[in-house]
């Protein structure tokens, strides 16, 4: 029999965590975060973590497991999913994805293969040059020439993902993209419910601006410095999160602190856009939509509740 596994994903500033506390103490679940910078540890305000007392006693993994100087990627993510979920099926209980990266959510329910993309090469340390010395647009370009579709699904600020495409083409011939469709039609080893909460357009740009406003008012300006004071390099993984590269532009004086702001909510805006069109691409995806549920939270729940209990029951 195949084990059960929940995924609970959608575009930022959803709604996803109060909606996933509910679902893991309904479900006797443990939650495993799927989130690029809820990771870090001293990054709470704007990564938007959940903070202890929000997790209502759920026993959350991947939350505050890494130094904000080291470096994440999917790889890292999916060796650390599939190691925290054998612990809470050991536990007898049902582990919730939860997070908005669509790519690391793909990772663990496709159980997709690395392996061929995975040692630190001499020639990721050229297009790492490459990228610093003539910028992410010039390494973003040299992706559409050799994959254009893979240009189309990873933005040209995402360096670390660009550059491993240009690798994987110029070690193999082949392109990112189409392993990873071929890795995307195998048959996900889990009985698994993939849930995507979203919000009427309007509604949804109206909370992430809340969001950001929220952010500022509880010190995220702060929070940036204090990370630039422990060490922490403008390039470094955990700096390109949204909110934190725009603060740093602001505390060097490129910007000011209204243009940041600007920013933030433009960006966010963007890649919550980007997050929903990852979404309507994957298969066997259960849309929940909050205005057609009323914005009840107990509907919604009993929804996801009734088609985890078909899909298990099959």
């Amino acid at each position: 029999m195949k084990k059960p596994l929940i995924i609970l994903t959608g575009p930022t500033a959803a709604g996803k965590t109060k909606l996933s506390i509910a679902l893991a103490k309904a479900l006797n679940g443990e939650i495993i975060s799927a989130d690029s910078m809820q990771v870090y540890r001293y990054m709470d305000i704007g990564s938007a973590k959940i903070k202890s007392e929000e997790m209502d006693g759920v026993p959350h993994h991947l939350v505050d497991v890494l130094e904000p100087m080291d470096d994440f990627n999917v790889v890292m993510f999916q060796k650390y999913a599939k190691e925290a979920m054998e612990k809470v099926y050991a536990r007898g209980k049902v582990p919730i994805l939860v997070g908005g990266t669509g790519f690391y959510i793909q990772s663990v329910l496709y159980d997709i293969d690395f392996t061929e993309n995975d040692e630190n090469t001499e020639l990721r340390r050229e297009l790492e040059t490459l990228a610093q010395e003539k910028g992410a647009q010039y390494l973003h370009d040299l992706l559409k020439e050799c994959d254009p579709k893979a240009a189309e699904e990873i933005h040209a600020n995402n360096i670390k993902r660009v550059i491993r495409a240009i690798e994987y083409n110029r070690q193999t011939g082949g392109k990112i993209s189409e392993h990873n469709e071929t890795e995307r039609q195998k048959e996900s080893p889990y009985a698994s419910c993939y849930f995507v909460l979203t919000d009427e357009r309007a509604h949804l740009y109206q909370n992430i601006d809340k969001r950001v406003d929220i952010m500022l008012e509880e010190g995220l300006v702060d929070e940036v410095k204090h990370l630039l004071e422990m060490g922490c390099k403008r390039e470094s993984t955990a700096m390109q999160g949204l909110g934190y590269k725009e603060i740093i532009a602001y505390l060097l004086g490129e910007i000011t602190l209204e243009e940041a702001v600007y920013l933030i909510k433009r960006d966010t805006r963007h890649f919550a856009k980007r997050q929903l069109t990852w979404f309507r691409r994957e298969r066997d995806v259960i849309w929940v939509e909050k205005d057609k549920f009323a914005y009840d939270d107990k509907k919604m729940l009993q929804y996801m509740i009734e088609c985890f209990t078909k899909e298990t029951e099959k």
